[in-house]
């Protein structure tokens, strides 16, 4: 197949043009030559590479950028994913679209369903599930793919700003009453491959297995990089005092993607060692604390 790929540089495009590439003929595009806010330029690339699929990765994902500037949001997330959506239906190319956990509302205290009811708190919640909407109103048989929590070596993350304290700080303080899945870009990655290779349609969670705080996580973190010596404090949301608010609970059921796939996404933990080791750090068991 011919698939292009947009936000070809970043976290979780990056790690799908590498799982691809093997058994397909793999576009990458990124906004300088692929702008989704220019309809014409969108739909004048996919007429000259007629691809089968188009994975719209590219996003505004900074969250608490969206809540300042929700109009940014909005444009880039919604009307950019109309217009490649468009352009798809043009060329009649199938269109995958990534979406996120913060299209819920956090108050079910139990694995999210596609089918369960969207409420998001935050702008950027908002303006995914806006680009959810517009792309299936296009194109009925749309994948859009929710995950949550990315991590990856493309890209700024959450791995990364804890592991950019060691060293400068010995106290770190993290919340604790949000509660969710990290998942690695390279495990997404193959996720959306297998939903690609069976011609999967319409909304389906992914996500790496397990459930943990961001408290919890920093925690894993800082052990298996072998951090000795530092300090981390549970706070709640409340206290950290972000521009957008979080939902307390995002964790997707992963059963219908099991269903179509036949495949289970191993659990985070896992996944965050092997990140860990490809960035060079040695799986180890220190002496952090836990306050």
């Amino acid at each position: 197949m011919k698939i292009i790929v947009t936000g070809a540089l970043g976290m979780l495009g990056a790690d799908l043009i590498k799982r691809l590439r093997d058994e397909n003929e793999v576009i990458g595009v990124t906004r300088q030559e692929f702008d989704v806010l220019k309809p014409m330029e969108v739909r004048d690339c996919l007429a000259r590479v007629r691809p089968d699929w188009v994975v719209h990765c590219a996003a505004f994902t900074n969250v608490d950028g969206c809540e300042k500037d929700p109009d940014k949001a909005f444009r880039v997330n919604a009307d950019g994913a109309a217009n490649v959506a468009k352009a798809c239906w043009g060329v009649g190319a199938r269109m995958l679209y990534v979406s996120t956990d913060y299209v819920y509302d956090g108050s079910a205290g139990r694995p999210y369903t596609e089918a369960d009811q969207t409420g998001p708190l935050n702008v950027y919640g908002s303006s995914k599930l806006k680009g959810e909407q517009e792309a299936l109103k296009v194109l009925p048989e749309a994948l859009v793919v929710r995950t949550s929590w990315l991590f990856g070596l493309n890209g700024p993350n959450f791995v990364e700003a804890i592991l950019g304290q060691v060293g400068k700080k010995d106290e770190l303080k993290v919340v604790a009453d949000q509660v969710g899945s990290p998942t690695y870009t390279v495990d997404l990655a193959d996720a959306m491959a297998r939903l690609i290779g069976v011609g999967a349609a319409g909304i389906v969670n992914a996500s790496n297995a397990g459930v943990c705080s961001w408290f919890e996580y920093a925690v894993k973190i800082l052990e298996l990089a072998g951090a000795n010596g530092i300090s981390v404090l549970p706070i709640t949301t409340a206290e950290l005092g972000r521009p957008a608010p979080r939902p307390a609970y995002s964790v997707l059921s992963k059963e219908k993607y099991t269903g179509l796939t036949g495949h289970s996404m191993r659990g985070w933990e896992d996944a965050l060692r092997d990140y860990l080791r490809m960035r060079g750090v040695p799986d180890t068991t220190p002496d952090t604390k836990i306050v």
